[in-house]
């Protein structure tokens, strides 16, 4: 077997890891058992929660990339069903049930490594109770509270004030929208509801958060606008939260270390927190942010659903809004209905709490009806391939398609690139303020889906696209790089940070522009998310990459008025569904595509396949 793992390996089809890490654990067990260690490690690494055992199967391993090998492997492990998997694995001493520690678990038909079925056990059982928090004034003066906030009633459900109204009577809620549904115009009012409710108490403890620096200050900037727009006194406007920090800083990441300051002996300090872009919260990080909440505290999640999952680990937000279509139950339809005004439907099934919790903002105030941004996003979130193909045809300002058949259509992506480039590069040039330069850097970008293995330095991927940027500004006269091929430093070079450094004070995603300092010497900036720029020297940096052209992963938290997406002219399993709404949603004004119809609808028609037993679990109780 361990053989055959290794031609596996060789071939790209499984990594080092998934290979070492079944020869410690089961060289010498019977070949199910060291198949199943290398596929469950695998699959973690893909960013599955579990292993499924009806996905131990010649027809899902490794993807149909290579059926003769799949087959080799089956036929060697004795071409075992599941309940052949089930007894196998139980049978081994690294295999438990849960009730004891063992390296992995099978639970509900399901392989975990420890770590990850710890994380959701911990994430299923703070989602499956019964998240209730006294409402500390009468119904009457909630609603009071919220017509004052919102618009008057209308025929149509306002669901920024349902969601307002769920988050007030929850510890625990969710708001899920997609882009230009108003999330942040929502948090805002209902920060503001619970000043006005808390009048005379002790002033509520409130914190902002996201997972990285970038969604933490664009979380700052747009919270700091709408909450100046509403109808509060300066005395009140002094206990509203003016700054968003990452998840690490807030639990106290401890540099070099997987250890936090916060955790369940030693709980945050506050009595509301608002998490904003949940749907890149990771599965370890949300059970770390769990454990570490005080026991009376609420918290709101806010993200779009729909966008791609964690790089990491799990895709909570994903599994906890599926319960979304269960509906209220018919007690908690009465209090909205009491709350808001409006008329809500009931659920004729029995819905679990979490879905009492929930709340999807359902009308986007971005994109008009004649949007072609708006048309398809609706419908590649919709998988409608058709309508993507109609609305690509179709004539709109605001988006454009040109598939990669030629070299010229090459070129002439790049030249896109000089022209959405060349405002920040000029200014940085003229020696204007760092706030301002990169202001003007994310007015456009380029967006890219492959960020791993051989294919990332080619034409396609985020290292090879970033070379070619590099080119083609330098030949326009933008950028001026060292004739020294070992020094890759030069004024107005973007860069983004690959690893967090709390020293430092910069995370994972962050990215800054390098420019000259007073004394001439080239610094790179980086907006905090007050607001404020921080210089830091080249050669203090934590490890980082150029960052002209960034994966859609990494787009995540932010939004560009002019958004461009290349993807290969050839079909990859990177390319999914959720990958390509990302990509369209971080677009403000401007998208442009730069693809194959055919490999884009293929695309459209994958959605992303994440493993987990959370919503399972939620149902069972935790």
């Amino acid at each position: 077997m361990m053989g055959l793992l290794a031609t596996a390996m060789e071939r790209q089809l499984l990594r080092p890891l998934d290979v070492q890490f079944a020869r410690m654990l089961a060289d010498g067990q019977p070949a199910p058992v060291q198949l199943a260690t290398a596929l469950v490690s695998a699959a973690s690494g893909a960013g599955n929660v579990c292993l499924p055992l009806t996905e131990l199967h010649p027809d899902f391993l490794f993807d149909g990339r290579d059926p003769a090998l799949a087959h080799a492997l089956w036929d060697l492990a004795g071409l075992p069903d599941s309940a052949a998997w089930q007894q196998g694995l139980l049978a081994s001493p690294a295999v438990g049930d849960g009730r004891e520690t063992t390296p992995l678990v099978l639970q509900y038909q399901r392989l975990y490594l420890q770590r990850n079925w710890l994380s959701e056990v911990r994430v299923a059982a703070f989602f499956a109770g019964n998240h209730v928090v006294d409402i500390h004034t009468d119904p009457l003066a909630v609603r009071r509270v919220l017509d004052r906030l919102f618009s008057p009633l209308d025929a149509e459900v306002d669901w920024q004030k349902v969601a307002a109204a769920v988050a007030l009577t929850r510890r625990v809620s969710v708001i899920s929208g997609g882009p230009g549904t108003g999330k942040t115009t929502t948090v805002a009012k209902l920060l503001a509801a619970m000043l006005l409710l808390h009048e005379g108490d002790k002033p509520l403890r409130i914190q902002l958060a996201a997972p990285t620096g970038k969604a933490a200050a664009r979380l700052t900037e747009s919270l700091r606008s709408a909450l100046s727009k509403l109808p509060l006194e300066e005395a009140q406007q002094r206990h509203l939260p003016r700054e968003a920090t990452t998840l690490h800083r807030l639990l106290g990441a401890v540099p070099d270390s997987q250890r936090l300051r916060y955790h369940q002996g030693n709980p945050l300090h506050l009595d509301v927190l608002v998490v904003d872009e949940a749907s890149m919260v990771d599965l370890p990080m949300m059970a770390n942010l769990v454990l570490a909440l005080p026991a009376t505290a609420q918290v709101i999640f806010l993200g779009d659903r729909d966008q791609l999952a964690s790089v990491e680990a799990g895709a909570v937000l994903g599994d906890i809004c599926r319960f979304a279509a269960r509906g209220y139950s018919a007690q908690r339809v009465e209090e909205l209905e009491q709350l808001t005004g409006y008329r809500l439907v009931a659920s004729s099934d029995v819905s679990p709490a979490v879905a009492d919790s929930l709340c999807l903002l359902q009308k986007s105030y971005r994109f008009d009806q004649h949007s072609g941004i708006g048309i398809v996003a609706r419908a590649v979130n919709s998988g409608e391939e058709r309508q993507v193909r109609q609305v690509l045809q179709d004539e709109h300002d605001d988006l454009h398609c040109l598939p990669l058949a030629l070299e010229e259509d090459y070129q002439q992506m790049l030249a896109q690139c000089v022209a959405g480039y060349s405002d920040y590069l000029q200014a940085v040039a003229q020696g204007q303020d760092a706030s301002q330069v990169l202001a003007a850097f994310n007015r456009f970008r380029l967006l890219c889906a492959l960020r791993d293995g051989a294919l990332r330095d080619g034409p396609f991927g985020v290292a090879g696209l970033n070379g070619r940027i590099e080119q083609v500004l330098q030949q326009a006269g933008l950028i001026h790089r060292s004739r020294n091929p070992t020094n890759p430093w030069y004024s107005g070079r973007p860069v983004m940070i690959a690893r967090n450094d709390a020293l430092l004070g910069v995370f994972n995603g962050d990215i800054g522009i390098t420019m000259p300092n007073e004394a001439g010497e080239l610094r790179v900036y980086f907006q905090l998310p007050d607001g404020q720029m921080k210089p830091v020297s080249p050669s203090r940096l934590p490890p980082h990459e150029t960052a002209y052209a960034m994966t859609v992963h990494k787009s995540q938290g932010s939004e560009f008025d002019h958004t461009a997406l290349v993807l290969p002219n050839a079909f990859l399993p990177v390319l999914t569904r959720d990958l390509v709404y990302t990509a369209v949603t971080r677009a403000r004004t401007q998208l442009s595509l730069y693809a194959e119809i055919s490999i884009l609808c293929r695309a459209v028609r994958t959605p992303t396949r994440r493993f987990s037993g959370l919503e399972i679990r939620i149902l069972a109780g935790g």
